[in-house]
């Protein structure tokens, strides 16, 4: 197995991890209820997709 014959530099390896970085999850606003939810995902308070429902939100979990 091939091992490094010399130590790379503290700001070649940060180099190569400037791309390590966590992506804050964009939101948007539910077309039937203007709830904020993630894209591409049934909302969470509504059960509403695509203008029709997928999931029944009982009204205790509304609260």
């Amino acid at each position: 197995m091939p091992v490094p014959k010399r130590r790379h530099s503290k700001s070649r390896g940060r180099k190569r991890r400037t791309h390590w970085k966590l992506k804050v999850p964009q939101w948007v606003e539910c077309p039937h209820c203007h709830q904020l939810k993630l894209p591409h995902t049934v909302c969470p308070h509504c059960g509403f997709y695509k203008g029709r429902e997928m999931m029944v939100v009982s009204k205790k979990e509304k609260e």
